[in-house]
């Protein structure tokens, strides 16, 4: 860590992060800081996979800091993460950047300047229906800027980068203070056979611990069907199901199926991030003690 600040784990869910962030954060006198989409909300916890168990004595950043119900976006998470990323630094420690949201992580270390474009809520409402082919379809038609970096791994990313990309068509982007980082990457990558099955395995797990019980706990505490659906994955397709659309057996399904497509969509993006020039170190071996002995090698 001579020259770099920030240390950055990523990886599709599932893949060990959180366990390679905490060990490493020990070995090192380092602090987590989460870049999770869903983390960010208190009473959303196993389905978002905090494991705060996980950390025991390790400080962590970004997680449970809003009630579930609330809109947490990029922008907000750029402005949340410049603040801890320079107290951590103040106090000589290493900052630990983990998580799964390609688009938050991408926005702070490239420092994206779009993310305060205003919400569209016409727009949104125009295109909350729609299939994620369609949106997909409509989104490649639009011009794009070449800093304009879109997620479009899930339904929700894709309704905004339509509407960041609809919004910059007649208004200029605004450049923002960069904040000096140095980051190193490190990307988890599974081989396919063994990511999907980790997904299936916390899957049922999940299930198992009450999974069902904590979404309909969020919807006794009056948060709205739409909003939980919004929030996408295990919160939109077991709200489905206690809404009566799909049986038990349905629901775990389409569920282990939509995350196992999600995951795909992140290593789709990760990739991306490489090709608008990041370096991401891959970690392919599957044991905590070998990723360990291969970041050591790029961090003594």
């Amino acid at each position: 860590m001579e020259e770099e600040n920030l240390i950055c784990i990523l990886g599709p869910t599932a893949s060990g992060k959180t366990a390679l962030a905490v060990a490493l954060a020990k070995m090192l006198d380092g602090e987590i800081i989460s870049a999770d989409s869903r983390q960010v909300y208190r009473g959303m916890d196993i389905g978002t996979g905090k494991d705060l168990e996980e950390y025991n004595d390790i400080p962590y950043h970004l997680i449970d800091i809003l009630d579930a119900g609330e809109i947490y976006g990029v922008g907000q998470f750029q402005k949340d993460f410049n603040r801890v990323f320079r107290d951590i630094r103040s106090r000589k420690r290493i900052p630990i950047l983990c998580g799964g949201t390609g688009l938050y992580i991408q926005a702070v270390l490239q420092n994206f300047s779009h993310t305060y474009i205003p919400r569209n809520f016409a727009l949104r409402d125009s295109l909350i229906n729609k299939e994620f082919s369609e949106l997909n379809h409509l989104f490649e038609k639009l011009p794009k800027t070449r800093a304009f970096n879109a997620d479009t791994s899930t339904h929700k990313r894709l309704i905004r980068a339509i509407e960041i990309a609809k919004w910059l068509e007649s208004n200029p982007l605004i450049e923002e203070p960069n904040l000096s980082i140095k980051p190193i990457i490190f990307g988890i990558n599974l081989d396919l056979d063994t990511r999907r099955s980790n997904i299936s395995k916390r899957l049922r797990e999940r299930f198992d611990k009450g999974l069902i019980n904590e979404v309909q706990q969020l919807l006794n505490k009056g948060i709205s069907v739409d909003m939980l659906i919004f929030y996408g994955l295990e919160y939109k397709i077991i709200t489905q199901h206690l809404q009566g659309d799909y049986t038990l057996e349905e629901c775990f399904n389409k569920l282990e199926i939509a995350i196992h497509q999600f995951a795909k969509r992140q290593m789709t993006y990760f990739r991306k991030m490489e090709k608008d020039g990041l370096e991401i170190h891959w970690i392919n071996q599957n044991t905590l003690t070998e990723r360990l002995d291969f970041i050591t090698k790029f961090v003594p």
